[in-house]
């Protein structure tokens, strides 16, 4: 899972098979490094600074595998959505979209393909397209959990905050784990704090004291704004990870930006932006649209 867009794939991909089932017969249709993977991949995102950001090589061979499996029955959805999270777990984004069209062709009615299919939109910031999957996929089930929480996502960095803290609200009581709790939390407090309503914001803290899983980004940026933490106790030496690096910098920008500090919060987001194996990141999104903001 992304660190900073983890995801429930277990209960959806359990709603999905049982909806596959469900439908009616319909017809066929269809690292982050900055050197492109072993099948020689075109880019699958160019950044506003002009970086092409391409996929990783599929070294694990979770990918072949699936094609593997897709290829004794082409019009198994299921084995369409495992070939498109195979495809996302090395980051070729693209390649995902045109597997989960396919499997859209197959079964337009399911939730579950719009719900992956405008996550993986939103990867190559394709925002339009992320929104309007993630709404049809709300039309179809309102209790789609990833739909609520990447539709609050595309919000947010669009600058619809009272938009994106609606989409949490309505994320947060279906969030399946704590670490999904976690981030429901985190961005409805953000989400809030932008919108001007700060007695929202904290409420959102006071209401979850729950524990929170360790190590997680989310985790460290809400131990921050509960004031458990100082902004420089955000970032540790474990903190190596590209995703990880982008989600605390731009938790910590942010936390900079409500206050009024806007020269650290450019600090911060061009940190996250310069760990280039964190492209996916939403802290990594959200950071490249609030350096546009900021100049």
């Amino acid at each position: 899972m992304e660190l900073v867009t983890s995801t429930p794939e277990g209960a959806e991909l359990m709603r999905s098979r049982y909806l596959i089932r469900s439908l009616a017969s319909v017809s066929f249709v269809v690292g982050a490094q900055f050197a492109c993977s072993a099948t020689g991949t075109s880019a699958e995102y160019r950044s506003p600074a002009g970086v092409d950001y391409v996929a990783m090589p599929d070294t694990a061979g979770a990918v072949a595998r699936a094609q593997s499996a897709l290829a004794a029955d082409p019009q198994n959805v299921d084995s369409l959505i495992q070939l498109g999270l195979a495809q996302s777990g090395v980051r070729e984004y693209r390649e995902a979209i045109a597997t989960f069209t396919r499997a859209i062709a197959i079964a337009p009615q399911n939730p579950i393909l719009y719900r992956w299919r405008g996550h993986r939109y939103l990867s190559i910031r394709e925002l339009d397209s992320a929104r309007a999957d993630l709404e049809r996929g709300l039309a179809l089930d309102p209790t789609v959990y990833g739909c609520w929480y990447h539709l609050g996502i595309v919000k947010y960095v669009t600058g619809d905050y009272d938009g994106a803290a609606d989409a949490f609200a309505h994320a947060l009581p279906l969030a399946p784990d704590s670490g999904e709790r976690a981030g429901s939390i985190d961005w409805s407090w953000m989400s809030l704090s932008r919108a001007g309503r700060a007695a929202e914001a904290q409420a959102v803290l006071d209401q979850h004291p729950d524990s929170l899983p360790e190590g997680y980004g989310y985790t460290q940026r809400i131990r921050l704004y509960r004031r458990e933490i100082s902004p420089d106790e955000v970032l540790t030496p474990a903190d190596t990870d590209g995703v990880q690096i982008a989600t605390l910098s731009y938790g910590l920008g942010n936390w900079y930006l409500v206050r009024g500090d806007t020269a650290r919060a450019r600090e911060w987001f061009e940190r996250s932006v310069q760990q280039s194996d964190g492209w996916p990141a939403f802290g990594f999104i959200a950071s490249e649209v609030e350096l546009r903001r900021l100049r």
